[in-house]
């Protein structure tokens, strides 16, 4: 029996995660970077159940998504699509998987609009066979 996702501010920008990779494998762009600790916890747990992942991939990207490690550090180049298509980033994003926040990290992007940050995982596509229309907005 699969486990029951329960909703949480964590999975819910998970989801606009998946929906910005999605656009962005989908016009040939660089896969996006998983910034946030705590967003990243949130996937962790969704990875313990992959029907339950696979069903919130398609879900929110349209296709399955795999979580591949991969680390790096600079400018966080899906900021401004993610704005677009939903607002500022909350707090969430700059916060670790323990909960606390990163209050200079925020007054940066707050102040510049940009996110410079460490990352130690992406999104990749799944194996193509799994497309489906994504939802355009919300």
């Amino acid at each position: 029996m699969g486990t029951t996702v329960t909703p949480s501010v964590e999975l819910d920008e998970l989801g606009k995660f998946f929906t910005i990779a999605a656009h962005r494998i989908e016009a040939g762009q660089a896969k996006p970077e998983m910034f946030s600790a705590a967003v990243d916890a949130a996937w962790h747990r969704l990875l313990a159940d992959p029907a339950a992942h696979d069903a919130f991939a398609l879900r929110h990207a349209g296709r399955k998504l795999t979580h591949v490690e991969g680390s790096g550090t600079g400018f966080i180049p899906w900021v401004s699509a993610y704005e677009e298509a939903y607002g500022p980033l909350p707090e969430i994003w700059f916060t670790d998987a323990d909960g606390t926040l990163d209050t200079e990290a925020l007054a940066r992007y707050r102040e510049t609009g940009e996110v410079w940050a460490e990352w130690n995982c992406a999104p990749e596509p799944g194996d193509g066979d799994d497309l489906v229309p994504v939802a355009t907005s919300r």
